[in-house]
């Protein structure tokens, strides 16, 4: 049978929302539906990330559709709510950096090979997964791995011409808006830049973009602090900044250093907390075992002398290389390790919606010629 979509939102009006004794719909909650023959899709927007009522509104709206249109269709609900502002850029209309992005986000690590970008792309589908518009920058210059995990090696972004200005459009997959410098030069070549020619790409990435409006821009940084870091933060405001680390100590101690970087009263990005990648091994043919070959919560024990969130735990699986090298990551997937990064996501929007609730936006670093450092 062809189901409708007022026969959907029909339905769905019988699902009550406690706090404000009216229907989902009627309070303009359901949004995003879409119906392929016997498999029914769509979003309901709570008014927090955090709401107390999310898992109960999901079953009720499933409970809802199988009541009154049958009970074999395939229902699928995304739990979301409409994404708050972190950044505010104070320049003049026309010279406004990204005036469409809600979010900027930071991936960071201190050291190299923590897999951070593993980690930043996984992020990025799961956020999209949740509903919210998502774009992705490969800040790593020299390293670009963006476009091999997404499967998008050899595609050249397209360029559109708006205002007598050359626009580049990003390529999108998997929901995700995505510009990497990997787009532009051959994979097997070697990237020979001064610190001035890799700040100039990232500059580009940024600016001449055509990102439209997204919910959060997540920005996948080297290793390390350095001038991107600090290109960065002078070029567009940052709402957060979250750190990606392995359990291990020498990792835990780079992972230091770029927290203070971030916490700096120069740089004065909120860290809304640390990712440990690498907690634990689990062998496919053992789900069940857990082999701390880096250490054990090592990430969670710094998170908690910090006094800073610990977002997440995600183990050593062989299927994340894999997936990765395939171009298919593993937030794509409805195994354990898919709803890891889904919950992953879920802990980052409710810390950003956090922040934004609780702390004034973030503003652009500006520098002081006759100064050796920045200043916000």
């Amino acid at each position: 049978m062809n189901y409708s979509i007022d026969q959907v939102l029909d339905a769905l009006k019988e699902v009550q929302y406690p706090e404000k004794n009216q229907d989902i719909v009627s309070l303009k909650m359901v949004d995003a539906i879409k119906i392929d023959g016997n498999s029914i899709k769509f979003a309901v927007y709570l008014p927090s990330f955090n709401s107390p009522f999310k898992k109960s509104i999901e079953k009720a709206c499933k409970k809802a559709i199988h009541s009154k249109l049958s009970e074999t269709i395939d229902v699928k609900v995304t739990m979301t709510s409409k994404v708050t502002v972190g950044r505010v850029d104070k320049t003049k209309e026309h010279e406004k950096t990204l005036p469409g992005v809600k979010n900027i986000i930071a991936v960071a690590s201190g050291k190299g090979g923590v897999g951070k970008s593993t980690v930043a792309v996984n992020l990025a589908i799961s956020l999209a997964k949740l509903g919210s518009k998502v774009g992705l920058i490969d800040a790593d210059i020299f390293g670009p791995s963006v476009p091999k995990m997404f499967g998008v090696e050899g595609i050249v972004p397209g360029i559109k011409k708006i205002a007598g200005k050359d626009r580049i459009i990003p390529v999108e997959k998997y929901g995700v808006k995505m510009l990497s410098i990997g787009f532009f030069v051959k994979p097997e070549d070697a990237l020979i830049w001064r610190g001035a020619m890799a700040t100039g790409a990232l500059k580009q990435l940024i600016n001449d973009g055509l990102w439209g409006e997204l919910d959060y821009l997540l920005i996948d940084l080297p290793p390390g602090t350095s001038d991107i870091h600090l290109t960065m933060v002078q070029t567009v405001p940052v709402t957060a900044a979250v750190i990606v680390s392995t359990p291990q100590d020498v990792a835990l101690a780079d992972a230091i250093k770029g927290l203070n970087m971030f916490k700096t009263e120069a740089i004065n990005v909120p860290v809304i907390g640390l990712i440990e990648n690498m907690a634990w091994f689990t062998p496919e043919e053992l789900p069940e075992n857990k082999y701390y070959i880096f250490g054990k919560d090592g990430v969670k024990k710094l998170a908690e002398k910090m006094d800073i969130p610990m977002l997440g735990q995600i183990p050593i699986v062989q299927s994340i290389r894999e997936n990765g090298d395939k171009g298919t990551p593993s937030a794509l997937e409805n195994t354990t390790l898919g709803s890891s990064f889904i919950e992953l996501g879920e802990s980052v929007a409710k810390k950003v919606e956090e922040r934004n609730n609780e702390m004034a936006p973030t503003l652009k670093v500006e520098i002081d010629p006759n100064a050796s450092c920045a200043s916000n």
